[in-house]
């Protein structure tokens, strides 16, 4: 008789912008119960998914799944690292940045699928102070606009966008010295980015050549630009390309040092927190078991304008008739900023 594993799915009931309820009823309807066992719990309160995962873990659990976003993948898998549990995940958040890069689909059948017959590799994981992440982590633009996105009532891909367009109107690039094996360099930066994974979410890929499995983290910096950078910005950032740009510096490194004038906001795996002015970075190698799917070779790497899409579709009647009233904010966003931007 072969043995079953033993699977426990953890729900995040208020992440992402999907329904948990259809969730649950397809992995019922698809899990493999010839060859597994499976419970599901919910989450009760923020934190939560790390006490569950780690009591999972402590009662040999073969897999546990996240059911969420960035924020709970990362809850559960820091309960995971260097233990036989290994991860899965059902994304249904508003980047799930570590599944795209692992191929995992973003339709639920399909994830689930991945649960039932996926590989399992052996990732990489990074620390930034004492916080754990493992798809990116950051200083700068990306991390205030996560600040201001924890805060919206409406998740989804056009409410980030148009928090990324509204704070771009107002933020002023910081100066920051960067200290690795080679010595020190000061870069007045619009972003740094340390990534283990090649991209935020939504395919865009602010380290395109980021491996999980190498043991270094592909660090990004973004430098101050002017409006004629922006449309090759944003092109390159969804096309793989923006480690290409002129504006972009970029380093490999196990580990480095950001220094900057004062506390302030960082993100990791998109949750912001305020940390010291001092931070140490680095990559802990092949540390984390994570199940794994196949990346379709004709797969586009670009899908905005899906993502777009999903979320229109799941608005309610009267939202929809909102959306023109928001696309038009948003198209009034973009002018004021290049404005902005073509008198520095």
């Amino acid at each position: 008789m072969i043995k079953k594993k033993k699977i426990i799915f953890i729900v995040n009931p208020k992440s992402g912008t999907q329904g948990k309820k259809n969730i649950i009823k397809i992995i019922k309807e698809r899990i493999d119960k010839k060859t597994i066992d499976y419970v599901i719990v919910e989450t009760k309160h923020a934190g939560h998914a790390v006490d569950l995962a780690k009591e999972a873990a402590d009662n040999g659990a073969d897999v546990v799944v996240a059911i969420g976003g960035d924020g709970t993948v990362n809850e559960i898998a820091r309960s995971l690292i260097h233990t036989n549990t290994t991860l899965g995940i059902i994304p249904c958040g508003s980047g799930n940045g570590l599944a795209r890069h692992l191929g995992i689909p973003m339709e639920i059948k399909g994830a689930v699928d991945i649960i039932n017959d996926g590989e399992t590799v052996c990732i990489d994981y990074g620390k930034i102070n004492s916080r754990l992440f493992f798809c990116t982590c950051g200083v700068g633009f990306d991390a205030f606009v996560s600040l201001k996105f924890a805060d919206s009532k409406k998740r989804g891909l056009l409410t980030y966008l148009e928090n990324t367009l509204h704070e771009s109107l107002t933020y002023v690039p910081e100066t920051y010295e960067i200290e690795n094996e080679e010595g020190t360099i000061k870069y007045k930066a619009f972003l740094i980015a340390c990534a283990n994974a090649s991209q935020y979410g939504n395919n865009a890929y602010i380290a395109p050549q980021a491996s999980l499995t190498d043991g270094l983290m592909d660090i990004t910096i973004m430098e101050p630009f002017t409006v004629l950078d922006v449309p090759s910005l944003s092109f390159q950032l969804f096309n793989k390309t923006i480690d290409q740009n002129s504006r972009i510096k970029t380093m490999k490194s196990k580990k480095i040092k950001i220094h900057r004038s004062s506390v302030g906001v960082i993100h990791f795996d998109g949750d912001p927190v305020i940390e010291d002015k001092d931070l140490e970075v680095e990559i802990i190698p092949q540390g984390l078991n994570v199940i794994v799917g196949k990346k379709s070779k004709d797969e586009p790497s670009v899908n905005v304008i899906q993502q777009m899409l999903e979320y229109f579709n799941e608005l309610t009647p009267i939202e929809k008739e909102a959306f023109n009233i928001k696309y038009s904010r948003l198209f009034n966003l973009n002018k004021q900023l290049l404005r902005r931007l073509s008198k520095k």
